[in-house]
């Protein structure tokens, strides 16, 4: 692995429609050592309607899910400085759309990447738009078969498209048995692309096995809180956690970038001498005795007497002197 695993800290709704927490959000994950910060672009008009169910009724002032969008907006020119806030302090803007129109203000805003979330993975409408835009695009496979995950490679394959898939589960938050770490493996093998994992468990461990896994971009949920208000909150990392998962990752990364030839002990030849052992004696023994497994003992350092892995070479051999309790054994003490 030459290129660090790529972080991604995902506010979504976590701004609960407040400017100024979202901005927040930005320098605060600023501090924290991720590369990119993503959003979620949401215009209520374009993309759903009075008729959409809650996925959790969680809002106390939202009638219908419309409303919750609505709520969420932001306009073009809000956005544009969300966008400026992100280069000022070097934040990759990444940005979910979720309509047609979301593509047009994401291009003249100037985003870095598209993010497809899981249930757009098939709507290849808005696929072919953001396609036509020639942005890398991130996909999450979190609702998807592999039948239907074929159908969208293929398609994004066809265009000559550059993108990424995230395993994912669309559970809030993943319980460990739901988290499908083996698929990171099965989605680089079927498709050749890079993979990464979206995580939402709100645990540090999950981000830090997805990259030992093969993972070379991590997504998750952050929040100042969990305890705030949203839907996605409780399968969030706070802050000083991303913090604490970007250091591990970071040291993982190291790890897997220098390999350890195990043949070669050469740095350990000065520590070997120390915690090494030499043969000695456990009792006082007088010449002509025949040393037993009973008369053994190992003590360090190593080269003071014969090297305590050959203990059988010496069992029947007769001592050419007296010996006394703890000495070392050698070579000319035995015939």
């Amino acid at each position: 692995m030459n290129q660090k695993p790529y972080l991604i800290a995902e506010i979504a709704q976590a701004h609960d429609g407040s400017l100024g927490i979202l901005h927040s959000y930005i320098d605060a994950v600023s501090q924290t050592g991720v590369q990119a910060i993503k959003f979620q672009m949401h215009i209520a008009e374009a993309e759903s309607s009075i008729h959409e169910p809650f996925r959790i009724k969680f809002s106390k002032e939202d009638a219908t899910r419309y409303d919750y969008w609505k709520r969420m907006e932001f306009t073009l020119e809000q956005w544009k400085e969300i966008k400026k806030h992100c280069d000022e302090v070097g934040l990759d803007f990444i940005c979910s759309p979720f309509s047609n129109l979301a593509v047009d203000w994401l291009e003249e805003i100037g985003v870095h990447t598209y993010k497809i979330g899981s249930g757009e993975v098939n709507n290849l409408l808005l696929l072919e738009k953001v396609i036509q835009t020639g942005k890398p695009i991130i996909i999450s496979s979190g609702m998807s078969s592999f039948n239907e995950l074929n159908e969208t490679v293929a398609f994004l394959k066809s265009k000559n498209t550059h993108f990424s898939i995230l395993q994912c589960t669309t559970a809030y938050p993943t319980k460990p048995e739901q988290f499908g770490l083996n698929v990171i493996q099965e989605l680089k093998e079927r498709y050749g692309v890079p993979v990464g994992f979206s995580d939402h468990s709100a645990k540090v461990a999950t981000g830090i096995a997805a990259v030992a896994l093969g993972a070379e971009i991590l997504e998750f949920h952050v929040v100042f809180h969990r305890a705030l208000f949203g839907p996605d909150a409780i399968a969030s990392l706070t802050i000083e956690e991303t913090k604490q998962l970007v250091e591990a990752v970071n040291d993982i990364h190291l790890a897997q970038s220098n390999p350890i030839n195990k043949n070669d002990t050469d740095t350990f030849k000065e520590l070997k001498s120390i915690f090494e052992k030499s043969l000695a004696l456990n009792k006082d023994l007088p010449k002509g005795h025949t040393i037993t497994f009973a008369d053994l003992e190992s003590k360090k350092p190593s080269g003071f007497g014969i090297s305590a892995k050959q203990f059988s070479t010496v069992i029947g051999k007769k001592l050419t002197q007296n010996k006394a309790k703890w000495d070392f054994l050698n070579e000319d003490d035995i015939a």
